[in-house]
């Protein structure tokens, strides 16, 4: 076997123990109701209990939980990346005013300058008081006088209209980046609390899980992923996929692969923490190749790729929302920051629904 279809086994192999050493059923089957069971107990007012969730049905339950946070986290990650190019935008156009204002400043005296002169000599400027002499040379020299003292004039009045107006301009701008930066940090807030409300949620139910559960529970995650990744494999998705990673495309690779054992924290881009899009943007930056900071918008602004053309350093996009990703290393494989409570691992290509495919270099 070459090293893509040996890899592309190892993982499909280590999922499948997974599997068989899994406990088949996540609680005990619940005993038959009584007939007193299904009757509200009138002495105490109570009702029915509502039957207890399957280890399954939690597992769906946290993971759709921790979906909705990734979407939140990828709305708070935009609206931080717009809110400090606005913040800059904002400082340049603070300095652009300043240095308005000083060149106004400085036009005005000139301008005051040239009035001043024109009164000292009665309204006429040095120029044209020589035009009136008899001398024709002293006439000439008056003439090209006038004529530069005129355009003087109008360069310095022209220019300080124009500085007049770039300053409003700079006003204005200055002014629509404050407002944008202020709704942006608006929606940095809102997506903030829903990200906490999910984790919180889903960490509620992983806390009411006894340590046997919880074993399972993580069982029971990678039982799913395996169940992905196999069909997708049994597609035929890997067969004409073997393609060699650009330079850039291994260099990000490369530094993927060193993050792996580090925690998940939303809203992180390392070096000691990441989420999903934090670690694929700083991995490509380590490449030199600069790429949008949300899953959300590499899935928009990068060039898509057909899955039989992907090659290692692809960004591989999961769900509908494009609310994950993930970075392709070959032989079926990605390493990807799952979720709060998880760290940075390698993971089957397959093993959630793709949305498709984008690269970064191309």
């Amino acid at each position: 076997m070459n090293r893509r279809h040996i890899a592309a086994a190892a993982i499909t192999l280590v999922c499948a123990l997974t599997v068989i050493t899994a406990p088949v059923q996540a609680f005990a089957a619940p005993a038959p109701p009584s007939p007193s069971a299904t009757q509200p107990d009138t002495r105490s007012g109570s009702g029915p209990k509502a039957p207890k969730k399957s280890l399954e049905e939690v597992r769906e339950e946290i993971d759709t939980l921790y979906r909705k946070a990734g979407a939140a986290t990828d709305a708070y990650n935009l609206a931080e990346e717009r809110a400090k190019k606005q913040s800059g935008e904002i400082v340049k156009l603070a300095r652009a005013i300043v240095e308005g204002q000083s060149k106004i400043a400085e036009l005005k005296s000139q301008a005051g300058a040239q009035a001043r002169e024109q009164y000292r000599t009665g309204g006429l400027p040095p120029g044209a008081q020589l035009m009136l002499s008899d001398d024709p040379q002293l006439f000439l020299d008056g003439v090209n006088r006038v004529r530069e003292g005129q355009q003087a004039a109008q360069g310095v009045l022209g220019e300080l209209t124009r500085t007049q107006q770039d300053l409003e301009t700079y006003t204005q701008d200055a002014s629509t980046n404050w407002e944008k930066l202020e709704a942006n940090r608006l929606k940095q807030a809102e997506a903030k609390k829903k990200i906490n409300a999910q984790i919180a949620a889903a960490k509620k139910l992983e806390d009411q899980l006894e340590k046997k559960e919880r074993a399972r529970l993580l069982k029971l995650e990678q039982a799913a992923e395996y169940k992905l990744q196999t069909a997708w494999l049994s597609s035929g998705a890997l067969k004409d996929i073997n393609r060699e990673a650009s330079a850039s495309g291994r260099k990000a690779v490369a530094f993927a692969a060193e993050q792996i054992g580090k925690p998940y924290v939303w809203g992180a881009e390392g070096p000691r923490s990441y989420d999903c899009s934090g670690l694929t943007s700083q991995a490509w930056a380590a490449a030199g190749r600069p790429i949008p900071r949300t899953s959300q918008e590499q899935w928009r602004l990068l060039p898509h790729i057909a899955i039989k053309d992907m090659r290692p350093g692809d960004l591989i996009i999961y769900h509908g929302d494009a609310s994950h990703v993930g970075i392709y290393i070959g032989d079926g494989a990605i390493i990807h920051s799952p979720r709060p409570g998880r760290n940075v691992t390698l993971a089957g290509a397959g093993s959630m629904q793709i949305l498709g495919v984008v690269r970064p270099d191309k």
